[in-house]
């Protein structure tokens, strides 16, 4: 294949701009904030799901303190109306008097005890209520890091989409001036060999593969027409001469 050295040369600045390119690319997906946030993002979940369970916590609590309270609350009833009727008189016999007595100590016994149940479960819930109201605040200072984290990224993203569009734009105006075969040549090259299809030749040595060319391989290039488009032995990409190969 043959093309005006100028043409060759241009190739060169398509190579370094699809080589920009490769670089915001690989800057855009491994910005720092996509860990960030994805680790902030388990943390969330964690938190929210510990959020839920104490806020579980403290409605089954919340339940089971007013069935405690209505519990002691007929009990209490109960035990005033037994007080009331040993207190009228009605009751003239000794053994149901004696009946009524025990009953309303035993019935005092019981308020104590469900009074103590009732204690016991409201310490529970608001222990849940604490452990609910420090996880929310929790949640909250954690979907405020994401927040900054997502501002942060979608910034840089911006900025990377901002210098691609104006790179891909420069590229697209220079590839536009180089031979379309060479073109379809380089852009088959740099497919298979990584982005890179085209290099330099500086100082003898390919700047592709950073290899230095054997002293054969030089000897064929200094002989080969200008136009000629030569390439690596070593790694077959398009070798570009300057005044810099040393040649």
């Amino acid at each position: 294949m043959n093309a005006a050295p100028a043409d060759q040369i241009r190739l060169l600045d398509v190579q370094a701009l699809d080589a920009r390119l490769q670089q915001l690319t690989h800057k855009r997906r491994s910005l720092p904030e996509h860990a960030e946030i994805e680790s902030l993002n388990k943390d969330l979940t964690q938190l929210r799901d510990l959020l839920v369970a104490a806020q579980t916590e403290e409605s089954d609590t919340a339940r089971e303190q007013t069935k405690a309270e209505q519990d002691v609350d007929q009990v209490r009833q109960r035990a005033a109306r037994d007080q009331q009727r040993l207190d009228s008189g009605a009751v003239t016999s000794s053994k149901d008097l004696e009946n009524l007595q025990k009953e309303i100590v035993s019935l005092a016994k019981r308020q104590g005890d469900l009074e103590d149940i009732v204690l016991e479960v409201m310490e529970r819930r608001e222990s849940a209520q604490e452990r609910a109201a420090e996880l929310t605040e929790r949640v909250g200072s954690v979907q405020g890091k994401i927040d900054d984290a997502l501002a942060r990224r979608d910034a840089a993203l911006e900025a990377f989409d901002s210098e691609a569009a104006s790179v891909s734009k420069e590229r697209e105006v220079i590839a536009a001036a180089v031979p379309a075969d060479l073109l379809k040549l380089y852009e088959k090259l740099r497919e298979q060999q990584g982005g890179v299809g085209a290099a330099k030749l500086y100082q003898r040595t390919c700047q592709g593969c950073r290899q230095e060319l054997a002293i054969t391989e030089l000897a064929e290039i200094r002989k080969a027409p200008s136009d000629t488009v030569v390439r690596c032995e070593n790694c077959r990409r398009i070798l570009v001469r300057t005044s810099e190969s040393g040649l």
